[in-house]
């Protein structure tokens, strides 16, 4: 049988640390959290697992994931956050791979659970993740905030069954939070990769990402959730743009 190593970040994960180490301590053979500096209770739910606990100051989402990685003993890994567990069925279905490894990476599905309901819709069902693979056959890529596993060119792809659940946000103000936080990032990691914002693209993109969102992937279904859901995909876009429309122009007054 192979061994796994669990890798999760933090920061201030208290809400739902517990169950996510809960969740994966009888299926991995070690735990690694590295945690950029908790200031809750992040660390003393740590101590209740046999964890290896690295502080590490936040380098940002796709750069602390690859420096967990290279903390990992085995050349297999689980990867989580610490607002994700697995369901039982997920858990079996893992556990049955550690028998019968046959692919590089699998994916599985992640259900959000968002101000108490679980969103079975628009962008957010079926949410995609690589989460389990063999270390080295990719690396964690994206855009910043969001980070994807990416297995390199060749390698071999299977799915897991079971969802990873994922409480996403409490309730909406966390939410609009986040939003604000999260088009920040975005737009300064498209400024650094030279990408520009037209007039086009600010009207565009937001009004195709909710449309995709709410009717194509069908978020209606989801009632009014759904559809804040949705609004909020719409905001975060049109935010991106602005933004970064507005660090292009700071930088030709500056120039």
């Amino acid at each position: 049988m192979i061994k796994i190593s669990g890798v999760i970040i933090t920061y201030n994960e208290e809400e739902h640390l517990e169950k996510c180490l809960a969740s994966i301590a009888d299926v991995v053979d070690e735990i690694i959290v590295v945690d950029s500096f908790s200031t809750d209770n992040t660390p003393a739910i740590c101590n209740k697992f046999n964890v290896r606990f690295i502080e590490q100051e936040f380098l940002g989402y796709i750069e602390q994931k690859n420096f967990a990685l290279s903390h990992a003993k085995y050349d297999y890994i689980l990867s989580l956050d610490g607002d994700e567990a697995l369901s039982d069925e997920l858990k079996s279905s893992i556990l049955k791979t550690k028998n019968n490894w046959e692919y590089d990476g699998y994916y599985c599905h992640r259900l959000n659970n968002y101000c108490g309901q679980w969103i079975n819709h628009s962008d957010w069902y079926p949410d995609r993740k690589l989460r389990l693979f063999k270390k080295d056959s990719g690396e964690w890529k994206g855009i910043n905030p969001h980070d994807t596993y990416t297995l390199k060119q060749g390698k071999t792809l299977g799915k897991l069954n079971g969802n990873l659940l994922h409480w996403i946000y409490r309730d909406y103000s966390e939410h609009n939070l986040k939003v604000e936080q999260f088009s920040s990032i975005a737009a300064q990691a498209y400024f650094d990769l030279g990408k520009t914002a037209s007039l086009w693209k600010i009207f565009y993109r937001p009004l195709w990402a909710f449309f995709k969102a709410y009717v194509l992937r069908r978020g209606f279904l989801d009632g009014l959730n759904g559809f804040i859901i949705c609004v909020q995909t719409y905001n975060v876009t049109f935010l991106k743009y602005i933004k970064l429309r507005e660090l292009h122009k700071n930088k030709r007054r500056m120039s």
